[in-house]
């Protein structure tokens, strides 16, 4: 259909999903699932552009997933989809939530081939139980159970939406406007994850492969007068300190870059600027669990980790233990998971020269496989 816009809906919190996973980013196979569910209903829709709206946190990493038009969404759906239709030239809009993972070919083919006989296209499921509402039973016969993807056409949508109104779906925005709307048959094969339980039911879900990812670290920072040292999480006696935007702490700015490397995000900068005054003189072990927090939110669980520290001073062995047990619970993974080695460079080079540290670490990860739960 050339004349169609693609937009799935992605850019949610999955509050009601109670896994430290966000929906969005379970993995089928190796895509996650915003990935899975663009590439089938983009082959099946034959849609010229396809538009998908991410969480503000996680926008330059989905763009990193590959030729994806990925915007930022909103707080809300209804806001994210405006946001979306700024980008939609086209006549018609098919727009679906990336709960709805499972969408049967023959229940779109029927959506597209309305395409024309109304405003608006909305497949629906009957109520196959009695509907009670405000305490009233009401004719079941009379209910509808919408679902999407909806096949709106793309001016009617945006008028429709140009209203301070919240609409549950497009279909009720659209009517609300006076524009016209046709129900085909939807089916319960397209039903929408809300929680996890809702897994179980949807046969098109593969599990997520075995795949075992690796990344490495490396960073330096010199000394400087002054200045508290903190190093793999743990306050050095030392009257040196590192100069840094942050508060310095080289073992565990390599070990950020490891994990990052692991789940091809880029690296610490990236995320952390040190041009960003929000950054200065931050606690190192901080960004260390906001970037584990955002690894477990899109889809990876951390196996082991292995630092190597470059220094000719301080003496680090009696603060190996105290930085094992610091990075294993950031992490969430057992001490013995996390390896923490020493050495000099038997002053040889800048660190011999006792002029600052260099770190090298290494993180070992896999995707979070929510079949075995």
């Amino acid at each position: 259909m050339p004349d169609l816009t693609l937009v799935i809906l992605a850019a949610g919190n999955s509050t009601r999903f109670s896994l430290d996973v966000k929906k969005q980013w379970l993995r089928i196979g190796s895509k996650p699932l915003w990935q899975f569910v663009a590439d089938r209903l983009t082959q099946a829709s034959s849609a010229k552009k396809v538009i998908i709206t991410a969480h503000k946190k996680e926008l330059e990493y989905m763009r990193k997933h590959g030729n994806y038009t990925i915007i930022e969404g909103a707080r809300s759906r209804q806001e994210s989809l405006k946001n979306a239709l700024k980008h939609v030239d086209s006549d018609y809009v098919l727009v679906t939530d990336v709960a709805r993972a499972c969408v049967p070919h023959e229940m779109l083919n029927e959506i597209l081939k309305s395409k024309g006989k109304a405003d608006i296209v909305v497949p629906y499921l009957e109520a196959s139980d009695t509907v009670v509402y405000q305490n009233e039973t009401i004719d079941r016969e009379k209910v509808k159970l919408i679902q999407t993807p909806q096949l709106s056409r793309s001016e009617v949508l945006k008028k429709a939406l140009d209203r301070d109104i919240l609409y549950t779906d497009d279909s009720s925005a659209v009517k609300a406007a006076g524009g016209s709307v046709f129900y085909v048959k939807g089916s319960t094969k397209a039903k929408k994850i809300t929680i996890f339980d809702d897994l179980a039911m949807l046969a098109c879900l593969s599990k997520p492969d075995n795949t075992r990812f690796s990344g490495i670290g490396f960073d330096v920072h010199r000394f400087c007068d002054d200045k508290k040292m903190y190093l793999g999480g743990v306050k050095i006696d030392s009257h040196l300190g590192f100069e840094a935007h942050s508060d310095g702490d080289v073992a565990l700015h390599a070990l950020i870059d490891a994990l990052l490397g692991a789940i091809g995000y880029g690296d610490i900068g990236e995320l952390y600027p040190d041009t960003d005054e929000r950054y200065e003189g931050i606690d190192s072990k901080r960004m260390l669990k906001e970037v584990v927090s955002f690894i477990k939110e899109v889809g990876f669980e951390i196996e082991n980790v292995d630092l190597t520290i470059i220094a000719q001073t301080p003496k680090l062995s009696p603060y190996k233990d105290s930085m094992r047990e610091t990075i294993s619970s950031i992490l969430e993974i057992a001490p013995i998971r996390v390896n923490i080695k020493a050495t000099t460079t038997e002053k040889l080079g800048f660190v011999g020269r006792k002029e600052g540290v260099a770190v090298q670490a290494v993180a070992s990860l896999h995707y979070f496989d929510w079949k075995r739960i």
